[in-house]
Formats: C-alpha cells, sequence, structure tokens
C-alpha cells in the first residue's frame, strides 16, 4: 500500500509523520508557523484518515529551514521561496551528480 490512497489522504501506519503540535513542538515553533507556511504554499500538510494534519519528515526540514530565515528578518514569503528555491537546486545538483557518475562509469576516460 502506498503513502496516499486515492483520495489523497494518509494511512497512519504506513508513512511516519508528526501530528501539527508535534511538528511545531520540534521546530520549536506555534502551529500557527506551521499554518503559515501552509498558506504560503510551501508545505501541504497530509491528511490522516481521521482527518487530522501531518508533517513528514521531508516537510519538518523544509519547515526549519524556512523558520531560520523568519528569525533572520526575513519575511515569511519570501522565505517560503527562498527555502523552495534552495530545494529546487539541491534536486538539481544531485541529479548532475548521479549524471556524471553514470557517464564516467562508461566511458572513464572521458571524465577527465
Amino acid at each position: 500500500m502506498t503513502a496516499e490512497d486515492s483520495y489523497g489522504r494518509l494511512d497512519d501506519d504506513d508513512y511516519p509523520a508528526y501530528t501539527m503540535g508535534r511538528a511545531a513542538e520540534m521546530l520549536g515553533t506555534t502551529p500557527g508557523f506551521l499554518r503559515a507556511l501552509g498558506d504560503a504554499r510551501l508545505i501541504t500538510p497530509l491528511r490522516s484518515k481521521g482527518g487530522h494534519r501531518r508533517y513528514s519528515r521531508y516537510q519538518l526540514r523544509i519547515a526549519a529551514r524556512a523558520r531560520e530565515l523568519v528569525d533572520q528578518g526575513t519575511p515569511i514569503e519570501a522565505a517560503c521561496r527562498i527555502v523552495i528555491l534552495e530545494d529546487q537546486l539541491e534536486a538539481a545538483q544531485r541529479i548532475n551528480a548521479e549524471y556524471r557518475r553514470a557517464a564516467e562509469a562508461v566511458n572513464p576516460t572521458a571524465a577527465a
């Protein structure tokens, strides 16, 4: 079974996620901050079958970075855009490294 069924809901037994209260506690912030991140479209909470908001570890990592920027005085909307761009850059660099490793495996002399 996948983490989300056809209704986009979270099966509590199949995916580790934290409730809004626990996620806010882990970040050292309030549930209102997590709601603001959702309003800014940075993270969209998953929903359990009971309808409760849940946050994955990845979402907590993203929220923690946004909180760092907000604590430094960056407006929340700008912090969310920065975090999204950083995440996209990180993903692009990871893909680039994978392609380079694959190319080196096929043609080791071309690596130089």
